[in-house]
């Protein structure tokens, strides 16, 4: 039962989210990544990409929602306090979310000292679409964080892709709907709230 509900919430939330004009065939990961890997990540050309900021559920702890490690515990987002924690809601059907997977590797390579990323599947088949995605995409800092329950997005009430920037006290700065460019200056003005 609990399976079904979980299912019925993701399609829902495909549905209605992961900010594209036609959903790829959710699941599609093969698809989806060799495409995002052919395009540039920063292209001189291309405007950068800014998402929408919300700033109402400012100063909210952090929720208590467990999910997995990449070796497969159990963790809570409390296990990450004492730094600002960037948290992006993925999955790997999702070509925005794909698209901007690159430049949070680079921001969490840049920011390594100031700033944690975590980027939490959201995809039903948790570690079977997300360890080749991985695997293949090679990233230098990017952990495969799962929740095959998808209690982050079901819980925000959220499309995908959506990051929640947290302080070091594990309260919530903002979060970003739509596909971002984490290395641009708007991302970089954003992430430093954190830390005001």
């Amino acid at each position: 039962m609990r399976s079904t509900i979980a299912l019925l919430l993701t399609l829902g939330l495909g549905t209605a989210g992961c900010d594209s004009g036609k959903q790829p065939d959710p699941q599609a990961t093969a698809t989806v990544a060799d495409e995002s890997a052919a395009a540039p990540d920063n292209a001189s050309d291309e405007p950068e990409r800014v998402g929408t900021v919300d700033r109402s559920n400012k100063g909210q702890a952090a929720p208590d929602h467990g999910f997995l490690d990449p070796a497969g515990n159990p963790v809570t987002l409390a296990a990450f306090r004492g730094k600002p924690l960037l948290v992006n809601l993925w999955a790997t059907w999702c070509a925005p979310c794909v698209r901007e997977m690159p430049t949070l590797d680079r921001l969490a390579v840049r920011e390594k000292d100031k700033l944690q990323v975590l980027v939490i599947s959201q995809d039903l088949d948790g570690a079977a679409k997300v360890t080749p995605f991985f695997e293949k995409a090679k990233f230098a800092a990017l952990q495969p964080y799962l929740d095959p329950d998808v209690k982050f997005s079901t819980g925000y009430g959220v499309n995908l892709p959506t990051t929640i920037l947290y302080d070091a006290q594990g309260k919530e700065v903002w979060r970003v709907s739509g596909d971002m460019d984490w290395d641009g200056e708007t991302a970089a003005a954003w992430i430093a709230e954190a830390s005001k």
